[in-house]
């Protein structure tokens, strides 16, 4: 069962939304209700607010518990820009673009269901490791004699020179 919930019109730049939504994409809701109650982005609190919006809609409409429900997909879109103007020097203007987002999560009931979240592996599908061949140390020949450097006592490195002696 797929329950739905949209945000639109906020007042805040996609790309900083989408830092949020990107935290929480995947998780259970109390999880991400408790991550976005203890971030300090502007953004949490209209998402957190929107996340209740769709838990409200999934007990009321789908009759489903908040227990087992999980973020399917959230996802981030451009809204309109507001365009402002701004006095910059020698008597021009400059554009200034405020950016807003549109925000739609749909949360998941039915565990047959659910979305996999790309990155993150499934514990049933793991992968066999080779068995590694055990190394045979070998050493480094030694050379015959050994090679002392000359230095003058008393001498300094020079770095940077004039000329060459």
């Amino acid at each position: 069962m797929e329950v739905k919930a949209a945000l639109k019109y906020l007042r805040i730049a996609p790309r900083k939304v989408r830092l949020l939504t990107d935290l929480i994409r995947g998780k259970k809701v109390e999880e991400a209700r408790t991550l976005l109650n203890f971030s300090l982005k502007r953004g949490s609190q209209p998402l957190k607010k929107l996340l209740e919006g769709a838990i409200a809609n999934a007990r009321h409409n789908f009759q489903l518990e908040e227990k087992g429900l999980w973020i399917s997909e959230i996802k981030v879109d451009e809204g309109p820009k507001l365009k402002r103007w701004r006095a910059r020097a020698r008597g021009r203007a400059a554009e200034i673009q405020k950016k807003t987002s549109h925000v739609s999560l749909i949360l998941s009931g039915d565990k047959k269901r659910r979305v996999v979240v790309p990155g993150k592996k499934k514990v049933a599908e793991k992968e066999k490791v080779p068995e590694e061949k055990p190394k045979i140390k070998t050493e480094a020949p030694k050379p015959e004699r050994e090679i002392i450097p000359t230095k003058a006592p008393g001498a300094r490195k020079r770095i940077f020179r004039r000329k060459a002696f």
